[in-house]
């Protein structure tokens, strides 16, 4: 029997459309037409004599055999393009790498250590989108997101990069009102801006330092936005206190714009993480990028003031 001479490229493009979901975020990801990346899949089914996927007006759907193809093939192509990848210039980093992050984070943190990484690997191209959204890394074509708190559940692998400390603040308008809090238990059914990307926005747990004392509260929502960035200026606007991660506040600290709340008591610290979609081998860029961010991010945040 001869085995059938398959077209690696043709490959690529079927393994890309499993992955991003849709012809079109496919071609977005590979650089092509959409129209190129349909033939492509047609030929390579027509070689194959099977349909790997089903088709509709509104969406694409894997068929069992495209599974099986995808599950057998899309990490031997993978290392396949990393051994190629290895031999040019000396293992230097090519290609697109497109990532995702917050908008404060971006802007803040991972913008100056990106243009860094960017220097050292000039050959990338490297293309960040900054949303405050959860962008779905495959349909989007995105190969690396990075996501702060506490990660819920998903089909994405995670690695963790660092950490930071949330903080609670208010401003000095909004003390005028309600009074400097000695303790959490003040801030029960005070006004807050709650950050609803969070699972509990306005629930609290406060540890005093160096002991074991614990305090939950809950605030009343002034205001619920789905943004760090809009809880940061509505607190600075005296709406409501807030807990921000600290590498967005330290500034309106230091200006006085906003007030830490209790600095003798903390809250839970949270990670900062790389996420990336499960079922792909993880590429040497996307692999150097996750050390890079490791070695520069701080690993135990300090509180700030």
């Amino acid at each position: 029997m001869l085995m059938k001479q398959i077209d690696l490229n043709r490959l690529a493009a079927f393994v890309a459309v499993v992955e991003a979901g849709g012809f079109t975020a496919a071609a977005e990801r590979l650089g092509q037409a959409k129209s190129q990346v349909s033939l492509q899949v047609g030929r390579l089914e027509a070689e194959l004599g099977v349909s790997l996927f089903t088709r509709s007006t509104r969406r694409v759907t894997v068929t069992e055999a495209g599974e099986r193809l995808h599950a057998e093939t899309a990490p031997l192509l993978m290392g396949l393009q990393e051994a190629v990848a290895r031999l040019g210039e000396g293992g230097r980093l090519e290609g697109r790498l497109r990532l995702t992050a917050g908008l404060a984070y971006s802007d803040v943190v991972l913008g100056p250590l990106l243009a860094r990484f960017a220097a050292l690997h000039p050959a990338l191209d490297i293309e960040l989108v900054a949303s405050d959204n959860a962008m779905d890394l495959l349909a989007e074509g995105l190969d690396l997101g990075i996501r702060g708190g506490v990660l819920r559940d998903s089909g994405l692998k995670a690695v963790r990069l660092g950490g930071f400390a949330q903080v609670a603040v208010a401003s000095p308008a909004l003390l005028n009102q309600i009074g400097l809090p000695a303790t959490p238990a003040a801030l029960n059914g005070q006004p807050w801006v709650a950050l609803t990307v969070l699972p509990a926005p306005l629930t609290w747990q406060f540890s005093r330092a160096g002991s074991q004392e614990q305090e939950t509260i809950r605030g009343r929502a002034a205001m619920r936005v789905n943004s760090a960035s809009v809880v940061r200026e509505c607190a600075k606007a005296g709406l409501g206190v807030a807990v921000l991660p600290d590498y967005m506040i330290a500034a309106d600290l230091a200006q006085g714009s906003l007030v830490q709340l209790l600095p003798d008591w903390q809250l839970p610290k949270a990670g900062t993480y790389a996420v990336y979609p499960a079922a792909r081998y993880l590429p040497t860029k996307v692999r150097t990028l996750i050390e890079f961010l490791q070695a520069h991010l701080p690993a135990h945040p300090e509180l700030p003031g």
